[in-house]
């Protein structure tokens, strides 16, 4: 009578919560074991991430360092990290042309801004040269005797990589192998015309 009425059903009951208990162990360590395997994973791509870009990052930051001077005849330009942290850690592009002791790459003419990113492209280029690399009207702001230096990277890396040029300077289409354009000899009739440039230099000698 002190113990009141009795639950006949409490046994039943107490099976059902324990195979619910153990069932939701089971699925609580298997939850464990995939963070642990997933951690891991994560902990493996970050350090092979570090060590390989890390790796371009140093051939980047060299190619860059030495390509740099080439364009502006003089000067230095370079890369530093901003952190510690590579996987967090913005880059810094340092660009000095000879003369100049700018604090911010926004002090520059709008020809040494376009130099600086080319000699970064071109840096990239050195560390992995892309089969082909499309360019538009690049050589706009350059002045001539940036068009000819700007040229002269360009040939220097064409045995590797095949570059495609738009442009209006004649400079660069004198310095090209292979010219494609537009012409309309018919009002209304866009044609488009191939030149061999090797081909036609040798036509106009003979």
């Amino acid at each position: 009578k002190r113990m009141g009425p009795i639950n006949l059903a409490a046994i039943d009951e107490v099976e059902a919560i324990e195979n619910r208990y153990q069932d939701l162990s089971n699925q609580h360590q298997d939850l464990c074991r995939a963070v642990s395997t997933l951690q891991e994973a994560i902990a493996t791509i970050d350090q092979e991430t570090k060590q390989k870009f890390k790796h371009a990052y140093e051939h980047v930051s060299a190619a860059f360092s030495t390509i740099f001077p080439q364009l502006f005849k003089g000067g230095r330009g370079r890369l530093s990290m901003l952190d510690d942290n590579i996987l967090t850690s913005g880059i810094k592009m340092i660009a000095q042309p000879a003369g100049k002791q700018n604090t911010s790459i926004h002090l520059l003419s709008g020809g040494e801004k376009t130099l600086t990113a080319l000699a970064f492209l071109f840096a990239l280029f050195a560390y992995k040269p892309a089969p082909f690399c499309l360019m538009d009207e690049v050589d706009a702001p350059l002045d001539d005797n940036n068009v000819i230096l700007f040229n002269k990277m360009i040939k220097s890396l064409s045995d590797k990589i095949q570059f495609v040029v738009i442009t209006h300077n004649k400079k660069s289409i004198a310095s090209s192998k292979q010219m494609i354009g537009i012409t309309m000899s018919e009002p209304g009739v866009s044609r488009q015309v191939s030149v061999n440039m090797d081909a036609a230099l040798a036509m106009v000698e003979s």
